[in-house]
């Protein structure tokens, strides 16, 4: 660095010429790297050093010297200290284009992959507005004497307080309003306000995708590539209330539904004799103890196995489950894409799978987070394998 050893509290003036994942745009001086949250690649700023490492440092941003050409007006007053979304200041299509490529050198750089695989991002057609789920907390604020009621701050854990949210759904907007009329009784409380899907019965604390305007396409990626295999069976691991599986049954001969989350496994057979489904079933349990035996009553070659794991991925057993009974296809569906870089790179070592491609899609505008889809298919030293 130019001016000797950086130093926190200093002060730089900065081109930004990337955008992290995460969210923080890029800046540089000399070799040392500067991290810097909202802002957009393009944009000349002044920011202030605040945390100094080895070869790399974080700032907060000062000021604007120089706009970038992607940036845009954030629709919401909060954007910038509430800790929920990071990419209001960029234009909608700069978001996709810049996900798009953070997905891409997320997968060259922990998997391996060729960042050609990674399709581009499917857009939201409601990039506001879109969130049918929201967890909004209570925090005494000391010095103002009240309650502050709303989401947690972007840079310390304090909570922001809120009136409403651009990101989420109007109807969990009012019951922000009606919650704040009638506030919990103290600070340390949690609340969620949710949107119940038309037609699924979903358990207060079970997993239900959040963004109902880009579903329909999400299940129809899904389904494009199950079809594409040819597979003609389906395990459906970490299944939830059955929203996948039972989506896709008319896709395939037979399906199975692995849970172990017991509500939302009864809620997944509820859900299936309500719409009179006769090729599945769903089974109470850890998915690394009985997806053996699940695959051993099916032809593996001619089964597709559907990941939906948590945003921490697949745990290793799991992992090492699929490469050894091998199934045909793995559909492998996540909201954080260097975990999902990470457990293909585990699942494709010595050529047991392929990547046939990874197709994202924007269920979470505004912010960081995007889902992906990934298509693996056995290996060609893996024996029969389906088409493709």
């Amino acid at each position: 660095m130019q001016n000797g050893t950086p130093r926190a509290g200093q002060r730089l003036t900065l081109d930004i010429t990337d955008l992290a994942f995460g969210g923080e745009g890029v800046g540089r001086v000399d070799d040392f790297v500067v991290f810097v949250p909202f802002t957009a690649p393009g944009d000349r700023v002044e920011a202030k050093l605040t945390e100094v490492k080895k070869s790399f440092g974080r700032a907060e941003l000062v000021r604007v010297l120089q706009a970038s050409p992607e940036r845009t007006e954030p629709r919401c007053r909060y954007f910038g200290e509430c800790g929920g979304c990071q990419y209001q200041h960029l234009q909608y299509d700069a978001q996709l284009r810049w996900k798009h490529h953070q997905i891409g050198e997320l997968f060259r750089r922990i998997g391996g992959f060729d960042p050609s695989l990674v399709r581009e991002v499917v857009p939201c057609p409601a990039p506001y507005g879109y969130r049918n789920r929201i967890l909004v907390r209570s925090q005494w604020n000391k010095p103002a004497q009240r309650l502050n009621l709303g989401f947690v701050r972007a840079d310390c854990g304090l909570v922001c307080d809120i009136e409403s949210c651009a990101i989420a759904e109007p109807a969990l907007n009012d019951g922000i309003r009606a919650w704040r009329r009638n506030p919990p009784p103290k600070g340390g409380i949690k609340t969620v306000l949710r949107i119940p899907p038309d037609g699924w019965e979903v358990p207060e604390n079970s997993f239900f995708q959040n963004n109902f305007h880009l579903l329909p396409a999400l299940v129809e990626g899904v389904r494009s590539r199950l079809v594409d295999s040819g597979a003609r069976h389906l395990v459906d691991a970490y299944c939830g209330v059955g929203f996948f599986s039972i989506e896709l049954a008319d896709a395939v001969d037979s399906f199975v539904g692995v849970e172990l989350d017991a509500p939302a496994i009864r809620a997944a057979r509820r859900n299936l004799e309500t719409r009179g489904l006769k090729n599945g079933s769903y089974v109470a349990g850890d998915t690394d103890q009985l997806l053996p035996s699940l695959l051993a009553k099916m032809d593996p070659v001619r089964t597709a196995v559907l990941l939906d794991p948590p945003r921490v991925g697949c745990r290793p057993p799991s992992l090492e489950v699929l490469r050894r009974t091998g199934p045909g296809q793995i559909l492998y569906v996540s909201c954080h894409p260097a975990t999902l870089a990470r457990d293909l790179k585990i699942l494709c070592a010595d050529d047991r799978y392929r990547l046939v491609e990874v197709r994202p899609f924007d269920m979470f505008p505004q912010t960081q987070h995007v889902e992906c889809v990934a298509d693996l298919r056995l290996g060609a030293g893996s024996g029969e394998a389906m088409k493709g």
